[in-house]
């Protein structure tokens, strides 16, 4: 499966985006999917994560401003994101792996989209 990430820009404190994870080449519906961001300098960090049976889980610095979700039907993948904050600036990238899994593991996922860019002025 191929992913395209999209969705990034820039915005100020306090902003939403949307960010947008397409795959093609297979159907998503029995995939897991996750986000990761990495900020310059630092390692790539888990975000959230959907499993193929909808359920979530977010890391703590995204609890109640991050939403993932997923439409099978479009084949895409989400994140919602309200309330950003500056040390929210990173390239976020989307994930996803075939064997089902529940992984806040960049190595778990087998599949990477290129990045997006998101930068939140203060």
């Amino acid at each position: 499966v191929q992913l395209q990430a999209s969705g990034g820009g820039l915005v100020q404190g306090g902003d939403s985006l949307r960010l947008s994870c397409a795959a093609s080449g297979h159907s998503f519906r029995s995939y897991s999917m996750a986000w990761f961001r990495q900020a310059p300098g630092k390692e790539r960090e888990f975000v959230a994560y959907i499993t193929y049976s909808h359920s979530t889980n977010y890391a703590d610095s995204v609890k109640g401003r991050f939403t993932i979700s997923r439409d099978n039907a479009k084949n895409t993948g989400y994140l919602q994101m309200n309330d950003l904050k500056p040390e929210d600036t990173a390239v976020y990238y989307c994930a996803a792996q075939a064997i089902p899994t529940s992984s806040a593991k960049p190595s778990s996922y087998g599949y990477w989209g290129q990045g997006t860019l998101v930068t939140v002025s203060s």
